[in-house]
Order: C-alpha cells, then sequence, then structure tokens
C-alpha cells in the first residue's frame, strides 16, 4: 500500500511572510502612536491682550513665537517628557555653589533656603533675585533646579530657592507641620529676608508645578508682597486644587498611575518625620492618620488624613479651596507669564481655562501652551539625546530678561521726564 505524501506548496512560506509583515506593521503603528511621531511641531499658543508690554515681550522673546521642537523620537511624547524630568532630571547637571541658609518661624518651624550669587553683571546693571518656588516635595538639591540656577546665575541673577518643609532627607522638622500644596509661610519668610539683606535688590518670582501655585498664592495674598517685584513665571501648575483632584482618580493619559507614584513619594517624605510628627505635643497626628497613610493609594487620600490637618481644616473641601491660588491669581499686578504644555499627563487640559480667561482679561498676563514638553520636561534635542539645557529654562530667562528691560527702560524715561 502506497504511503502518500503531501507536499507544501509556495502558498505557506509566503502565509508566514505576511504574518511576520503584519506582527511588523502593528508593531510600527503602536509605536508611531505611543511616540505621538506624527504630531507636528508647532509655536506655542500665545493668549494676551494687545499692550504695549505684550507687544514688546512678544518681539523680544522670540522663544515664545518659534516652534518649540522637541528631540525627534521621544520628545513628543508628554509620558517620556514627564518620566525623563522625574528619574533623570536634566542632563549632565551642573552644581552650583549656595549656602544653606535657616529661617526661624513663629510656630517654631525651620524654613530653608539655599541663596546663589550671581556670575557676573545682569544685562541692565541691576541687582536683581530670582526668588524660586520648587514642585511638590522638592528642593534645591534636584536636577532640574541646579541646572535652571546655574544658567539663571549666568545671566546676572542672583538666585534663592526654597527647600521645602520637611522635603530636604538630612533636616529635621522643628514643629508639628510640613509643606502644603499652598501654604505661603515658608516662601515669604525667604523673601522677605531676600528683601532685608539685599535692599537694592529686585526680584523675579519662579515657581515649578506645585510652586507655580504658592507663588502666585503668595503674590495676590496681599498687594505688599508685590513690592519690588518685577514679574512673576508659573510653570506647569494646575491652578485650582479641587479640580485637579477630580481629575487625578481618572484613568486617561494614566493620570490615577501617576497619582499613585505621586503619593508613594509623599507617604515616604512624611514617613521619615514619623518620630518627629509623633514626639511633639501639640501635633494633629497621631498612630490612627499615620496608619491611615499607609494605606493611602492617592494623593487626596494623603491630603485628607495628614496634610489638612497641619493647618486644621475641617475638610478636605476646604483645604482645597483655601489653598488655592485661582482665589488671588486675579490679584497679581506685575507681569505674569503662564507656562503649560497641552501634553501634560498630570495637568488635565480643563484645568487650563483658569490661565486661559485669565490671560483674556487681565493686561498683564501672558499665557503660553505648547504641543509638546510634558509635565516639567520641554527636552530640546536633534535626534536621540536632549541637551543640558531644556526650552523652559532658556524660555524663563528669556522673559524676564525681557521684562528687567522694559522696565529699566521705563524707570529711564521716567527719570527723564521729571
Amino acid at each position: 500500500m502506497g504511503g502518500y505524501v503531501h507536499t507544501f506548496g509556495p502558498e505557506l512560506p509566503a502565509m508566514f511572510d505576511g504574518v511576520k509583515l503584519a506582527a511588523v506593521a502593528t508593531i510600527l503603528y503602536i509605536i508611531v502612536r505611543c511616540l505621538n511621531l506624527k504630531s507636528p511641531t508647532a509655536p506655542p499658543e500665545i493668549i494676551y491682550q494687545d499692550t504695549l508690554l505684550s507687544r514688546y515681550l512678544l518681539k523680544t522673546c522670540p522663544m515664545l513665537t518659534k516652534e518649540y521642537i522637541p528631540p525627534l523620537l521621544w520628545g513628543k511624547s508628554g509620558h517620556i517628557q514627564t518620566v525623563l524630568y522625574g528619574k533623570m532630571g536634566r542632563v549632565k547637571t551642573p552644581t552650583p555653589c549656595g549656602v544653606r541658609m535657616f529661617l526661624p518661624m513663629q510656630d517654631g518651624a525651620t524654613a530653608t533656603f539655599d541663596l546663589f550669587e550671581a556670575i557676573g553683571a545682569h544685562t541692565t546693571g541691576d541687582d536683581i533675585t530670582m526668588v524660586i518656588c520648587p514642585g511638590i516635595g522638592n528642593h534645591s538639591e534636584k536636577n532640574y533646579i541646579r541646572t535652571f540656577v546655574d544658567y539663571s546665575q549666568r545671566q546676572g541673577y542672583r538666585c534663592a530657592v526654597l527647600n521645602h518643609l520637611g522635603a530636604l532627607p538630612n533636616v529635621e522638622l522643628t514643629s508639628p507641620r510640613m509643606f502644603t500644596y499652598g501654604c505661603t509661610w515658608e516662601f515669604g519668610a525667604m523673601v522677605d529676608y531676600i528683601k532685608r539683606t539685599f535692599p537694592q535688590t529686585l526680584l523675579v518670582v519662579v515657581g515649578f508645578s506645585l510652586g507655580g501655585n504658592i507663588v502666585c498664592k503668595f503674590l495676590g495674598e496681599n498687594q505688599s508682597n508685590q513690592d519690588r517685584v518685577l514679574c512673576c513665571v508659573s510653570v506647569c501648575q494646575g491652578y485650582s486644587a479641587l479640580r485637579a483632584q477630580e481629575t487625578f482618580l481618572q484613568w486617561d493619559q494614566c493620570r490615577r498611575l501617576y497619582n499613585f507614584m505621586l503619593a508613594e513619594n509623599m507617604k515616604k517624605i512624611i514617613l521619615s518625620h514619623r518620630d518627629s510628627l509623633l514626639a511633639m505635643q501639640c501635633s494633629n497626628i497621631g498612630d490612627g492618620e499615620l496608619n491611615r497613610l499607609y494605606a493611602a493609594t492617592s494623593l487626596m487620600q494623603i491630603d485628607d488624613s495628614i496634610m489638612r490637618k497641619f493647618h486644621g481644616y475641617d475638610s478636605l473641601r476646604e483645604y482645597y479651596e483655601k489653598e488655592s491660588c485661582v482665589h488671588y491669581i486675579h490679584k497679581i499686578t506685575v507681569p505674569l507669564l503662564l507656562l503649560n504644555s497641552l501634553d501634560d499627563p498630570l495637568v488635565h487640559p480643563s484645568l487650563l481655562a483658569v490661565a486661559r480667561t485669565l490671560a483674556e482679561k487681565m493686561p498683564n498676563v501672558v499665557f503660553a501652551l505648547t504641543q509638546h514638553g510634558g509635565h516639567m520636561g520641554f527636552f530640546e534635542g536633534a535626534v536621540l539625546f536632549p541637551q543640558p539645557l531644556t526650552w523652559m529654562d532658556k524660555v524663563i530667562v528669556e522673559y524676564t530678561n525681557a521684562v528687567c528691560r522694559w522696565e529699566k527702560k521705563q524707570s529711564v524715561c521716567q527719570s527723564s521726564s521729571e
């Protein structure tokens, strides 16, 4: 009985080749989608009122009107920009030399900030100090702060950088509280020290992320806080804590995952001061609050169990309402640059309505919205490797230089007319 041998025709290898091609095409499609490679580069969207100052700023700040070009392969992904900022901060980070200052507060807390002298003179010839407030749980030793400070020093700015209360790993708490979303006490103490110590200096106020909320709230809380302030720059803040925390519970853009990661970092910072918080007699934090902290998986849960109690707020809603700059920012009268990125995975686009409306109504406000940049990323580069300085670093200094020159010109004109 003869055997039957089946031979495969040429169509089967061709079918395997088709499957492989389909798999490769699928992978490429996913990469293109995830890296957002098809998204075009564009200049920032600029919202402003047509005034002499805004015309001058847009004329002398070309970075606000030219394309922001991120690294080709990954720079159009807000997630990668954000993760690189979070994990790496910056590349080839310099190490500026500063002096750490300690300021006793009325409630027993000890505020700390680092002071960095200018390297060379400012182009206007004036003594100008940048007072800088970092992001959540950050301090002067973070790479993005070091990079920005070094660049600002070389442009003739003295820099004072607040270290958020409890954020430095080697500095113990001296009172039963830490930094919160909108407490301006430490920042105000630093600004007062700079004004007293350098009576001729003018101030440029800069806030990053959570720091943007603090500096805008500080300036709007009291008109006297704006004395000797030339301008303010806020980068990547969410403007309303109540609305921001609601969006942090959503899964789109992996926001819930970022929420969890930020919460884990906050837990580590708080627990590093566990013994100090429990030992102080007037502390509002006890074992019950710390037990709830261990189980927390979101910033809202941490804020409810720990953060709001540092200042005695009765509810989470009251804490968010009273600590948000949204109720104070419209009282700022000095030139104000609000900078955000549309692909910031931490700041929902709906939150940007505050900045947009403000810029449409107030002549001193410019709102710049980039297509790319993520949260505090704004890396620049050709294809793969980012440059040490980011677009954010350069545009802040360019804007502040322009305002300084404008104010110098106005003061000269005023003096000559008297």
